[in-house]
């Protein structure tokens, strides 16, 4: 065979030469329409999905969040690997697709399986896909610690002045705050004046969700001018809560 291709160069030495100048001219072409990056992306295209379940133990996170999650996914199209990784009070699933797969309908997809798997989550667990970004990024982590500032006080600084600063870093794709609690006011309710006054947990839920919300009038016409009606209900204050109405009875 090597024989051949030798004869018929020899031969034929013209038609070789000319066919090998154009494979050069086409591969010269071709080099310089390549793309070029200092730092090319090898991975395949990749969905993050992090859910923040505070108080969890990495084994509940695993069982109650991390497993519907996964199996929600996976077998979706294009989807290649699932891999995770639970933690204390953080369930974070990687979601990989095929090469060539669209970004932002491999989004769509998974967005529609997560609305599946929301009903058999905790109350109030709500899973989050991460922005698109290349999983070569780095991650960087930062505590936040203080001998006279409480871990609620740090947390409240970490969301509202921390996070909107280093979002607005360019080449920054998200910011996670864990930990350290939420500042929030927590009703404690008397299980024997339930039972007097004939109330539910949920009547008291929605009482207080009624008593912290700003709500709209609609508009007050006077002559050729209008005036916006609005009803200033957030409280100020807690002990605001303690005038709310639960419910009216004749």
């Amino acid at each position: 065979m090597l024989q051949r291709i030798i004869a018929f160069s020899i031969n034929y030495r013209v038609f070789v030469i000319v066919v090998a100048l154009v494979l050069m001219l086409l591969g010269g072409y071709e080099i310089s329409k390549l793309p070029v990056d200092v730092l090319p992306d090898l991975n395949r295209p990749q969905i993050t999905i992090m859910t923040e379940s505070p108080g969890l133990a990495p084994e509940e996170v695993e069982t109650i969040i991390t497993f519907p999650i996964e199996t929600a996914v996976n077998g979706s199209t294009g989807v290649t690997r699932v891999r995770s990784v639970s933690g204390v009070g953080l369930s974070i699933v990687f979601v990989e697709f095929d090469w060539g797969t669209n970004i932002y309908l491999a989004r769509q997809l998974m967005a529609e399986k997560l609305n599946t798997v929301r009903e058999s989550l905790p109350e109030g667990i709500e899973p989050q896909m991460g922005p698109v970004s290349s999983i070569m990024g780095e991650i960087m982590l930062i505590g936040l610690k203080s001998k006279t500032v409480a871990p609620v006080e740090l947390r409240t600084i970490a969301d509202w002045t921390i996070r909107p600063r280093i979002l607005s870093i360019p080449g920054v794709s998200n910011v996670i705050p864990i930990g350290g609690g939420r500042l929030q006011y927590q009703v404690q309710v008397d299980a024997v004046k339930l039972r007097t006054y004939n109330l539910t947990l949920k009547e008291i839920e929605e009482a207080v969700a009624n008593a912290n919300r700003n709500t709209t009038g609609g508009f007050l016409e006077k002559q050729s001018e209008e005036y916006l009606v609005r009803n200033i209900g957030r409280v100020k204050d807690f002990s605001e809560f303690a005038s709310a109405v639960v419910t009216t009875r004749d």
